[in-house]
């Protein structure tokens, strides 16, 4: 089991986006994808940015976008974290041997930048996943519509969407204020002097996508949702649930809006639900798939 526990919340986070991913923008990117495959024989450049640990990779095999016997596909992995591109080259190892895989430490906006300054690299399919609400997306998305070929196509998934719910109630007025403050962290957040996030990036997106030379061709709900089944969570997503519970506790502490007693006894009740594998979580996201103008 990995020691670092971000590593082990994006494997945990696996199964959930597993579920979450919306299917029918998940085949129109299958078709736009197909439909380029056809059209064009030169190998298909893929760029995924904040690709974490590999597992959109992963994902992408197992549900064979490219097709089960692709002919040459070029997919660059981003990450801005060092460690995590490290575990994914190790993660992905073993690939088939027309994929080639390129593993790229940094940070996507300046990628992106430093792209459009020097006429670098465009792709034919750019993925981000639960990545744009981590951003402000009035600078990142003509940033990201200049890595696109005009036509290329884009898939842009989890992106949140202003509803985090958790069940069973404990003291409704006291969870729906810590919901409330989570929410205005994201929308309050300032990462290396500048915005980063918004809590309403999903509904957003459906006029900042067009406005920015994306043409949407498909969305959808992805939401979250995490229950016990036969007494257990699936999987490891115990774990996912106690990294969530461990990000609205620092994103909180301290909040002037919260009593910290009352806010340390919520934190260590939802804790003891997880425990007892009594805690739903629910989050509210979108998925949008389609192709730059």
């Amino acid at each position: 089991m990995q020691s670092n526990p971000f590593v082990r919340y994006l494997e945990a986070k696996r199964t959930v986006d597993d579920r979450a991913l919306n299917r029918p923008v998940w085949s129109e990117l299958a078709r736009l994808v197909t439909d380029r495959m056809v059209r064009d024989a030169r190998p298909l450049e893929v760029l995924e940015i904040g690709a974490g640990i590999g597992t959109m990779v992963e994902r992408v095999l197992a549900w064979q976008l490219f097709g089960p016997q692709s002919h040459a596909v070029r997919y660059t992995v981003l990450d801005a974290d060092a460690d995590l591109i490290a575990t994914a080259s190790a993660r992905l190892a073993v690939a088939p041997p027309w994929l080639d895989l390129r593993f790229v430490t940094a940070d996507a906006l300046a990628y992106a930048a430093s792209a459009a300054a020097d006429g670098g690299q465009r792709y034919d399919l750019l993925i981000a996943n639960a990545f744009l609400d981590l951003v402000d997306l009035r600078r990142a998305l003509p940033l990201l519509r200049g890595l696109l070929r005009d036509g290329g196509s884009f898939y842009f998934t989890i992106n949140f969407d202003g509803a985090t719910l958790l069940e069973p109630a404990i003291d409704p007025p006291l969870d729906a204020a810590i919901e409330a403050a989570y929410h205005r962290t994201m929308d309050e957040r300032i990462t290396d002097g500048q915005p980063s996030g918004d809590s309403r990036t999903g509904r957003h997106l459906f006029a900042t996508l067009p406005a920015n030379g994306f043409a949407i061709r498909a969305a959808g709900a992805s939401d979250w949702v995490v229950h016990a089944v036969d007494g257990a969570y699936p999987a490891d997503e115990a774990a996912f649930l106690r990294f969530i519970v461990a990000t609205m506790e620092g994103a909180l502490r301290n909040h002037p809006d919260l009593d910290s007693v009352h806010f340390d006894r919520w934190i260590a009740a939802r804790r003891a639900q997880i425990d007892r594998a009594e805690l739903v979580y629910i989050a509210h996201q979108l998925d949008f798939c389609g192709v730059a103008g």
